[in-house]
């Protein structure tokens, strides 16, 4: 297993959050930027005493990002972190409910961001779609409104539509968003959804059913349906499965009992991710190796599943050539 380089292994991340990629070296130079203090001392600026504590974190740091210039050196930021971890291309979700300052401003927002992506690719930084997310507690009608927007500015850089948040406080939200999701669809848009993590193996369902999902976020609670573990087989809806944020939030509790080895023996095309790195203190790498130690895959094993990472991200499909190209030659 040491052998094996995760860094050099040609790869895609396709489930993390923006909101959960800022280093603290970035959280404190834009609050000096914007003369905001911090909720508590640099040192500590990561120690969280809980959901709503981390929730409300989440918040403050985008709050600071207020002008386009802050969106932009925070989008390149993002891509940096890509390079520093082996990435050849990321599927980025970006929540604009916890962007204070671009309410009613999605154009804005987007603009930001694609301005500091574009910069980075230019330098040679990875390749990076952006998937626009919903919050469960928005209502049907606000859901719908955000996606007429997207489909109105139809920008290149935005490439699917998502939903993330808490499914256990929110309840059963796939009926609320299926038009929203079906407009996204008929729109050109791709569709992922986080399912199977807070919700067991119904929220999974109706993300299939209801909402469409190219792609399932989480997922892993699947396995406890074998009848969805079937169709998610024959359908080949991949997972962007987050092992250490799942232990993190006490889904499982170790790496031998997290169901991801399962369902990729049971068919299941699985793919790894960080979810919130900056916030969970990890990278790409790391995660691969963590994961692969306790099952102990091979080499072919882990290609397999870089793969999977990159057939099912939304890059363009001259990239995914490229780097499955890449990938069959490491």
């Amino acid at each position: 297993m040491n052998s094996i380089d995760f860094l050099s292994l040609p790869k895609a991340e396709i489930h993390i959050h923006l909101e959960g990629c800022f280093g603290t070296e970035t959280i404190v130079e834009l609050a000096r930027e914007n003369g905001v203090a911090l909720p508590r001392s640099e040192e500590r600026l990561l120690d969280f005493n809980g959901l709503a504590d981390f929730l409300e974190f989440l918040d403050f740091i985008c709050g600071l990002s207020r002008s386009r210039d802050q969106l932009a050196k925070s989008a390149y930021a993002f891509a940096e972190r890509m390079a520093a971890s082996g990435v050849g291309y990321a599927d980025l979700i970006v929540n604009p409910t916890h962007w204070s300052g671009w309410k009613g401003n999605l154009a804005g927002l987007i603009d930001g961001l694609d301005a500091g992506l574009s910069a980075a690719e230019q330098d040679g930084l990875p390749n990076v779609g952006l998937c626009i997310s919903l919050l469960r507690q928005q209502t049907a009608s606000e859901a719908v409104d955000i996606v007429e927007e997207l489909l109105r500015i139809k920008h290149p850089r935005v490439v699917a539509l998502s939903v993330d948040g808490n499914e256990a406080a929110a309840g059963r939200t796939g009926p609320k968003f299926a038009e929203a999701f079906q407009l996204a669809g008929r729109g050109g848009l791709k569709r992922t959804a986080h399912a199977g993590e807070s919700s067991g193996a119904e929220g999974v369902r109706d993300a299939i059913f209801l909402l469409g999902a190219d792609r399932i976020d989480h997922g892993v609670r699947a396995i406890e349906d074998d009848e969805l573990v079937g169709i998610l087989a024959d359908r080949q809806i991949a997972l962007g499965v987050c092992p250490t944020s799942n232990l993190t939030l006490g889904l499982y509790k170790d790496m031998g009992e997290h169901p991801i080895d399962r369902l990729r023996r049971a068919g299941v095309p699985v793919s790894i991710n960080t979810d919130d790195p900056a916030l969970l203190r990890l990278d790409l790498p790391t995660e691969y190796a963590r994961t692969a130690e306790p099952f102990g895959w091979d080499r072919e094993t882990v290609r397999g599943v870089a793969a999977t990472s990159i057939k099912a991200s939304f890059a363009p499909e001259e990239l995914k050539t490229k780097l499955l190209g890449d990938l069959a030659a490491w």
